[in-house]
């Protein structure tokens, strides 16, 4: 019998199209399921709406500040 893995969940808040671009490339093809906010608020509701296994989380964030996330 065959069993499902799940892809691992990555929730990547970050406002830098460049970043969030690359950081999307290099984790998905590690096999990562990757979603992404670019601001605080967005990434503090989508943190606690959903389950990750990681966050990575910028300090430097418009509207709330990494910290305040």
């Amino acid at each position: 019998m065959a069993t499902s893995v799940r892809a691992r969940r990555v929730l990547l808040i970050e406002d830098g199209p460049g970043l969030v671009l690359t950081l999307t490339d290099r984790l998905t093809s590690e096999g990562y399921e990757v979603a992404a906010a670019s601001d605080g608020p967005a990434g503090l509701e989508r943190a606690t709406r959903e389950s990750w296994d990681v966050i990575l989380l910028d300090v430097m964030l418009p509207e709330a500040n990494g910290f305040d996330v």
